[in-house]
């Protein structure tokens, strides 16, 4: 029987016969909604006159445009009476009437209206955070390869097939209709992903994978379907590679959750590792508990199994998933979603003595906690959760510091230094005081990326020593506002005219390399200053500003009452 669910998951549409039919035009396999797989058995060929096309000939169209066997006028087969006047005649019956030309009910049996589409999953999986979807697959059509193929990076590497993305949209239009066949009909293989090395900013190598371009585009479709499930489902505290939960996003709800709560210490933990030492079986365990769809769970196991190309050679994958892939991000979110976020929320409930907040971005967590002995459990505690699932938090990133309003006067009577700071997302969060004497956070960019930066600019201006000045200027312009658009927040000027200052006298230098009788005054270069260099502004509200716009269920006038910090994970 069906249910309310039909719709979201995908199942017969209204007005699906299931019966079968003698007539070969009509006798094809089933077919199930938004998929050009397999044909339906309501459509059949028809006159073009009763499809209303105008004389362009012969169509397919489906049964709710066309006249059908049992739409047409039935004539009946006994004569009448002799003569001119018979007496009695049999009957015939008209069309049929009612809704037989109307497209289908968007109501189900309850009489509730159901959404189509991923609407409709994501419908669905608001309103029952444990129903577990049993036809997902569907979903990836056509149009959402072609969809999703747009929404990748034009300018991103390419795999080990070295197909790029111009080379691709050419034969988009032919090749997407063989990928969505291959996909529904398992004959789809992923292919391994390319090694590259990028540097960290500690020096050492990052590995990541880049998976093949038709890999991309599938996995992209996968996302977007499986984020329509999982996003509901996410705690407020998580913010990593979420669509509206951007990195501002997480430093805004730990600027506030620090500021408006009791906060004496914070624990700044890194799981060492992360998507190289994912368990491929506890994933799919967790995929389990709300995805029943074998195919779809197939699929994903396909590009967990792909393994790498590193130096020619094939490496088997039998741990972690690549990081660069479009879905490893979600995959990561899952997994600490059940290792991780599931039980802190649950630990702070149950046996924190005090006020606890989190924020996690991807595998870099802060925890914020009023009594120390609840920071020293809840560490002890976490350890021995992430071991259980093989994880390990990074000895040299995770620290427990004394830190908040009141960090300065306690270690100041302690006879000790300055409170120390922690690293988050790019920034260094350090203890401060507004002018009128209060508490505030102020965020400065870390000393060692800007560091890091500046090389890397002053390298690349070595290489465009000889190249015409308008182009110089307007790549710096670009590098430089880019820089301003993430660390220009209040509080971070200083350190950020510096980096401009800088900037300006590694261009300078270089000009006047150039050329051993140089006549660059600073006059003339200032005017170049002026028109290429962005001058330092404010990229950015304060962070409790925006993050009371974002959460209006702090404000007092909202129907809600005060949710604490909600989307921070205040408890």
């Amino acid at each position: 029987m069906p249910t309310a669910l039909s719709y979201p998951e995908g199942h017969m549409e209204h007005g699906d016969n299931r019966k079968s039919c003698s007539d070969p035009a009509r006798s094809e396999t089933l077919r199930m909604s938004g998929s050009d797989l397999h044909r339906s058995w309501e459509i059949s060929t028809v006159p073009a006159e009763y499809c209303g096309l105008g004389g362009e000939g012969a169509s397919r169209k489906a049964a709710i445009d066309a006249v059908e066997k049992s739409d047409t006028p039935v004539v009946p087969k006994k004569l009448p009476n002799k003569g001119a006047n018979p007496a009695e005649a049999m009957e015939g019956r008209g069309v049929a009437k009612g809704n037989a030309f109307n497209p289908p009910a968007d109501q189900t049996q309850s009489w509730v209206p159901a959404s189509m589409g991923i609407d409709g999953i994501r419908e669905a999986a608001r309103k029952d955070k444990r129903m577990k979807f049993t036809a997902l697959l569907h979903h990836i059509t056509p149009a959402l390869l072609v969809e999703s193929f747009y929404e990748l990076k034009r300018n991103a590497a390419t795999g080990i097939d070295g197909v790029s993305w111009t080379e691709y949209e050419g034969k988009l239009y032919t090749r997407v209709h063989d990928l969505h066949r291959e996909i529904h009909t398992g004959s789809y293989r992923a292919q391994a992903s390319r090694r590259v090395y990028i540097p960290k900013a500690d020096g050492k190598l990052r590995p990541l994978g880049i998976a093949a371009l038709e890999d991309k585009i599938v996995q992209q479709s996968v996302v977007k379907v499986l984020s329509a499930i999982y996003e509901e489902q996410f705690l407020g505290f998580s913010y990593g590679f979420r669509r509206g939960k951007s990195q501002h996003d997480a430093l805004d709800a730990l600027y506030v959750g620090i500021q408006s709560r009791q906060v004496n210490w914070i624990l700044d933990a890194d799981i060492v590792g992360f998507f190289d030492n994912i368990n491929h079986d506890w994933l799919m365990q967790f995929l389990g508990h709300r995805i029943a769809d074998q195919r779809l769970l197939r699929l994903i196991g396909k590009w967990l199994k792909a393994g790498v190309i590193d130096e020619g050679k094939r490496i088997v994958a039998e741990r972690g998933t690549p990081q660069g892939a479009v879905i490893s991000p979600l995959l990561s979110n899952i997994y600490l979603h059940y290792v991780q976020d599931l039980w802190a929320q649950q630990w702070r409930q149950r046996h924190a003595t005090g006020q606890v907040t989190l924020v996690r971005y991807a595998d870099d967590s802060v925890a914020g906690f009023e009594r120390k002995d609840d920071a020293e459990r809840y560490l002890a505690a976490l350890q021995e959760r992430l071991a259980k699932f093989g994880l390990a938090l990074h000895p040299g990133k995770t620290r427990l510091i004394e830190f908040g309003r009141y960090a300065q006067k306690n270690r100041a009577r302690r006879g000790e230094g300055k409170p120390e700071t922690f690293d988050f997302l790019g920034f260094t969060h350090c203890c401060g005081k507004t002018r009128k004497g209060w508490f505030t956070i102020l965020r400065v960019t870390i000393k060692k990326r800007m560091r890091a930066t500046l090389k890397a600019i002053r390298a690349k201006l070595r290489k465009k020593m000889h190249d015409d000045i308008p182009t110089v200027g307007k790549w710096l312009k670009s590098v430089v506002q880019g820089y301003f658009n993430y660390f220009a927040v209040p509080g971070n000027a200083y350190r950020l005219c510096s980096f401009r200052s800088e900037i300006c006298r590694t261009w300078r230098r270089m000009l006047k390399r150039r050329s051993q009788r140089h006549h660059l005054s600073w006059e003339r270069f200032n005017r170049l200053v002026d028109r290429y260099i962005p001058a330092y502004r404010n990229s950015h509200p304060y962070p409790d500003q925006r993050f009371h716009v974002n959460h209006p269920r702090q404000e007092p006038c909202a129907v809600i009452p005060l949710a604490g910090i909600c989307a921070g994970g205040g408890r």
